[in-house]
């Protein structure tokens, strides 16, 4: 990335001027930038993974080493992506299609192995099948709790 570059993407997201990007600034410029749903954990996380000097903000010096190391993550993005489409496709439909709220409940995951040609399972089997991952025991899967399971 240019200096200049570099320059302009840290002021976009620097809005209040200051010269640091917080978790907040950080947050809203991913989502602007990727145009999908960022957490406020995973915008903390970045940015502090990102901190070298540990004041809880990114410099612009922080901030251009973050963003050229995003390009090295290319493939965890890809596979990401991968992940959650897999994940909508199993998913109970939801009108707001936000992956904070669709969830992987027995029913749905019962209709889509149906669709898919797997023997007939019942709504039980599914409740099995979702109980061995469902980490917060709501008895649906959330893409994190997906996200684990696929991992595993």
């Amino acid at each position: 990335m240019l200096v200049t570059e570099a320059s302009s993407v840290f002021a976009a997201f620097d809005k209040d001027g200051d010269g640091k990007v917080s978790a907040s600034e950080l947050r809203c410029g991913l989502e602007s930038t990727l145009g999908e749903d960022v957490s406020e954990e995973d915008a903390a996380a970045i940015l502090a993974a990102a901190d070298g000097d540990g004041d809880g903000l990114l410099n612009q010096e922080e901030f251009s080493r973050l963003a050229a190391g995003a390009h090295e993550n290319d493939d965890d993005v890809a596979k990401r992506r991968c992940l959650m489409e897999a994940f909508g496709m199993y998913a109970a439909s939801s009108s707001t299609e936000d992956m904070t709220t669709t969830m992987i409940t027995p029913a749905s995951l019962r209709r889509t192995l149906s669709r898919l040609g797997s023997h007939e399972l019942g709504v039980e089997e599914c409740r099995a099948m979702i109980c061995r991952f469902d980490l917060d025991g709501d008895g649906a899967l959330s893409f994190d709790e997906f996200r684990v399971m696929m991992m595993a």
